[in-house]
């Protein structure tokens, strides 16, 4: 019978300095080594506005319509762009109704944007992203979207193409992926032209 406490003693004096150890001290160093190297993105990586508040997160896309924005690429994320559902459509390259929702995409970015019949359009701009919540488009998304906006806002095209190349991040160490323009970034600068 002594013998038999003694390893519950073990057992529960074990369970006590794991449960410390896991629950305690490993998350509170991981929690000080983000905070003290990697502050930004611990924290979400939030972009507050001129007015103190916070307006999104530059990891997270968001929904623009007005033609006074650039528009972001489509989400399959529940009501676009929710960050509780987010996700691809799951339909493949052989589905219909993929096909016909690109090909809805490609007319409604042709006629928005001003485009030709014929005028290809980027592959970002009507497909949606694997998690429904990509902040960035390509170049040539917001390219074809700076005649539409300079419009809409009356501001030279040169100005807006200066705004977009002042909003576009680099590939990824420098030889990963392609630039991409983060679109909240980029419409807040927008908002901030007067």
């Amino acid at each position: 019978m002594k013998e038999f406490f003694s390893h519950i003693r073990g057992a529960v004096v074990s369970t006590l300095v794991l449960a410390v150890v896991c629950c305690g001290l490993y998350p509170l160093i991981v929690f000080g080594i983000s905070q003290l190297l990697f502050r930004d993105q611990a924290n979400g990586s939030l972009i507050v506005g001129p007015d103190g508040t916070v307006r999104g997160s530059k990891l997270l896309g968001q929904a623009f319509s007005d033609p006074k924005y650039f528009h972001p690429r489509p989400s399959a994320a529940g009501n676009g762009y929710d960050a509780t559902s987010s996700g691809g459509s799951n339909l493949g390259p052989t589905s219909q109704k993929l096909k016909d929702a690109i090909w809805d995409r490609i007319t409604a970015y042709r006629a928005e944007n001003g485009l030709r019949e014929t005028e290809p359009v980027p592959a970002d701009a009507v497909s949606a992203s694997g998690s429904g919540l990509d902040p960035e488009i390509s170049l040539r998304n917001a390219e074809l979207q700076i005649p539409r906006v300079a419009k809409a806002r009356g501001l030279s095209e040169d100005k807006v193409h200066e705004l977009v190349q002042q909003n576009t991040d680099g590939r990824n160490l420098g030889v990963f992926g392609d630039a991409g323009v983060n679109v909240l970034q980029l419409n807040l600068a927008l908002d901030q032209q007067r």
